[in-house]
């Protein structure tokens, strides 16, 4: 056995070979790669990615941090002191870059490729040109070629390693096809930006999606077969991709469906959805949108084409992005209990994993947190946050999912929430998955946004035509239309009070009335303006209640309805995408058309009125200015009311049907063009005004600036600042403080075993439960309450922050304003 180490397990003592590493990692990352076609460099990137761990630096470092050296031993050195300081990834990354950049443009691609892979694979992926003010342009990537041996370690790690890992890179290096391999897949990102002009960043991005997918493959394998010899008990429960057959799946969606009953016209309407999914899942991979009123049924009909889809094309696995985790919680329950039926126990939390931050322990275990790491479940519901950070995020905890987004079908419900900054990113990305990665793609919304439609030399998604699911989308929102969109408009706005009293007519009217405002003080003076009136029961919803606080509500207002009681409730935008509930009449505040749309989707749902009511209203009262996606929304959208009211026939007679929702997007999208690069100013992490886009492809001012020093272009081909882009990215602009708080007994229970808990940080269940009963507050929120010690640190020198009781109101949640008596202390 080789007398080199990689590991060493803590619980009982055995270490793991570096040479039983390297192969183990090799065939993983071999297997992951395999899925694009491209297994010799997954196998070349295992063998290689921790060859520099046999210099003795390393090797002296890592057995005296594991104990296995004593003080007195000759090679014994401080390991607290070396920790991330002895470089053992320079090594694989120079070999590569050594064999294959001599081998003409191409094999500088590739070598450059792999290289980029190995040396990243403990930060997440470097810059290849400096973004750094202090070296701005300076090429990064020939620096840590070109590091020295006595810091890289190559030469000795090569007359150290082991016969086995050394024999296979030798073959593997020689093969014709490792320089070749790649030259189909570049070929094809070229070819799809055929046309375009020379500056056109797509084929720059493509190229590093290619990047961070090999380096994907590297890093998923690396900490699977890490996690795997520390935790054997828990490798057992590892699927690999070996899942329940799709055929089985399909026989349990099938047979629910069957069992539908077709009491009401819109059941009629929702089978003919589904089964209008069922005929396009035979058809070839690639992007489709399918775009279906509210309450038409998406959920299980995008379902079923997935799971036809996959087993026609035997595909690995179907992936739901959803923009909220409350509608993941409602659309994977539903999922699970058909697919998981509770009968068949072999299948409980094998078919359907959830992966998103509110999860509480009942709902994911151990075992789902090992599964959600890199998404190994065969129907896997995340969030867009999770899906873009796992394209553009920083580190590698979510780079590591990126292989698995391959020959996969990706399911994205109510598209129209991608944020507005990130289109070109993501439509780039998109085409770079069907096109390059096997995968299908399904844009679900009753309002699609037009993404095929914006500038297509920044990146445009590729949508076939005659790839729209619905033969005939203007017959069926015509079919579907439940409400009538009434714009109540007034030239001098509506008072708080005239709005009230609306609400409350509506609620006599229609028997129930949600109110969906723009802002969180609108929906607390309307709440209160309201309450006590005509013995109705009156609510108020905002994301000042926790997640748990919402969905008790929620729960209760759901059997209200079923029950045919009087209620009313005001409500920010929280509730108008995706919730299923069904209000006898909605009052909307003007905002996006798209917004409009969703809000009416909770207004007679079910079809159970002849029609219903969706007021639009325009407040005399509101202030927009730090809501710019929503003031930008509304002003485009009073401009299709406006036009409407003219000429109904122009838009189909319908103010929210797809003529007019298509004008609104034209608008909408050409006003903010210039922000669909992810454009970064000084101010930001970056530093210089910039975009996301080009630092992940030409990165022309770095490339400028290396031209300017040097007097030449930079001889590397891939110029990107990777990490710098990275670190830059958020995928939602919310500087917010989460804030565990004290609601019902279940909230002030856990903030006082909190307070007693034994290492908090590592209080995974308690932490996870804390998603549920968290606030999330801005920065002046949060300084408003510092100033009335309303919070306190959990532990002292521990960073989680929970609320003072007299500052959580059984109606509004959190407040800056106390409400009660204090009734929890932690020391």
């Amino acid at each position: 056995m080789s007398a080199y180490i990689a590991h060493r397990r803590g619980t009982d003592g055995p270490t793991q070979s570096l040479e039983t590493h390297l192969l183990e990692v090799s065939e993983l990352a071999k297997a992951n790669a395999a899925k694009i076609g491209l297994e010799s460099y997954g196998e070349l990137l295992g063998l290689l990615h921790d060859i520099g761990k046999y210099s003795e630096e390393f090797q002296s470092y890592l057995k005296s941090a594991v104990g296995l050296l004593n003080q007195d031993d000759d090679e014994y050195v401080n390991a607290a002191g070396m920790k991330g300081k002895v470089d053992h990834s320079s090594a694989g990354a120079q070999l590569l870059w050594r064999e294959l950049s001599s081998q003409g443009q191409l094999g500088q691609i590739v070598g450059q490729i792999l290289a980029l892979c190995i040396a990243s694979h403990h930060s997440g992926l470097i810059d290849c040109l400096s973004s750094d003010p202090n070296s701005f342009g300076e090429d990064k990537f020939s620096r840590r070629m070109g590091k020295q041996e006595k810091n890289a370690h190559l030469a000795e790690a090569l007359t150290k390693a082991d016969a086995s890992v050394l024999s296979r890179f030798w073959i593997l290096i020689k093969q014709p096809q490792i320089i070749s391999g790649l030259q189909s897949s570049l070929a094809k990102i070229v070819k799809a930006s055929t046309g375009k002009s020379k500056e056109c960043p797509i084929p720059q991005q493509q190229i590093g999606l290619l990047v961070r997918l090999l380096f994907s493959c590297l890093i998923d394998a690396d900490r699977v077969n890490t996690a795997d010899f520390e935790k054997p008990k828990d490798a057992r429960n590892r699927m690999h991709g070996h899942y329940a057959e799709w055929g089985l799946m399909i026989a349990r969606l099938e047979k629910s469906l069957g069992e539908f009953r077709l009491d009401k016209p819109i059941d009629q309407l929702r089978r003919d959805i589904s089964r209008h999914c069922l005929d396009a899942s035979l058809r070839d991979k690639g992007i489709y949108t399918l775009t279906v009123p509210t309450g038409g049924g998406k959920t299980l009909a995008s379902l079923r084409f997935a799971l036809h889809h996959a087993e026609k094309h035997k595909m690995d696995r179907v992936i739901y992005i959803i923009p909220f985790t409350s509608i993941i919680d409602q659309n994977a329950k539903v999922v699970r209990e058909i697919l998981e039926p509770v009968n068949e126990l072999e299948s409980k939390g094998r078919i359907v994993l959830e992966h998103h931050s509110d999860l509480t322990p009942e709902v994911q275990g151990w075992r789902e947190k090992m599964l959600s790491e890199n998404w190994d479940a065969p129907v896997v519901y995340t969030t867009t946050v999770q899906f873009l950070e796992t394209l553009f995020g920083a580190g590698t905890r979510g780079a590591r999912r990126m292989h698995q987004l391959t020959n996969a079908i990706l399911i994205f419900d109510e598209i129209q929430t991608l944020p507005i900054k990130c289109v070109h990113l993501f439509n780039n990305a998109i085409n770079f998955l069907v096109e390059q990665c096997g995968s299908t793609v399904i844009l679900c919304t009753a309002t699609q946004p037009l993404l095929d439609q914006v500038n297509a030399d920044k990146g445009a998604i590729r949508v076939p035509e005659g790839n729209e699911i619905m033969p005939d989308v203007k017959t069926l929102f015509d079919d579907l239309k439940r409400v009538e969109i009434v714009n109540s408009r007034k030239p001098l706005g509506w008072s708080n009070e005239e709005i009230a009293r609306l609400a409350a007519d509506e609620t006599e009217r229609a028997g129930s009335c949600l109110v969906i405002v723009n802002t969180k003080k609108a929906a607390r003076t309307l709440y209160n303006l309201a309450k006590g009136r005509n013995g109705m029961e009156v609510y108020h919803l905002s994301t000042d209640l926790c997640p748990a606080h919402r969905k008790a509500k929620l729960a209760e207002i759901k059997v209200k309805l079923k029950d045919e009681q009087p209620v009313l409730c005001f409500s920010t935008q929280l509730i108008e995408a995706g919730v299923d509930i069904d209000f006898g009449a909605v009052i909307r505040f003007t905002a996006g058309l798209d917004s409009i749309a969703q809000a009416a989707g909770r207004c007679n749902r079910n079809g159970i009125h002849k029609i219903g009511i969706v007021h639009v209203v325009n407040p005399q009262e509101e202030n927009l200015d730090k809501l710019p996606d929503i003031k930008i929304g509304k002003e485009k959208a009073e401009r299709v009311l406006n036009d409407y009211a003219e000429n109904p026939e122009k838009y189909g007679n319908n103010t929210i049907g797809p003529e007019a929702m298509a004008w609104y997007y034209q608008n909408y999208f050409f006003d903010r063009a210039k922000e669909m690069d992810y454009p970064v100013s000084k101010q930001s992490f970056v530093g210089r005004d910039d975009s996301l886009l080009n630092l992940l492809s030409t990165n022309s001012l770095a490339v400028g600036k290396h031209g300017k020093i040097k007097g030449q272009a930079p001889t590397i081909c891939l110029r990107q600042s990777f990490m710098t882009a990275a670190k830059a990215f958020k995928a939602i602009d919310a500087p917010t403080r989460g804030v565990i708080v004290p609601y019902g007994e279940a909230g002030k229970k856990l903030i006082a075993d909190l307070c007693a808990a034994y290492e908090v940080e590592k209080q995974f269940n308690l932490l996870r439960k804390a998603q549920q009963y968290t606030v999330n507050v801005f920065p002046h929120i949060l300084e408003k309450l510092n100033n009335a010690n309303a919070l306190q640190p959990i532990q002292k020198d521990v960073d989680i922050l929970y609320l003072d009781s007299r500052y959580y109101s059984p109606e509004f949640g959190l407040s800056t304003e106390p409400i009660g008596n204090m009734e929890i202390h932690c020391v």
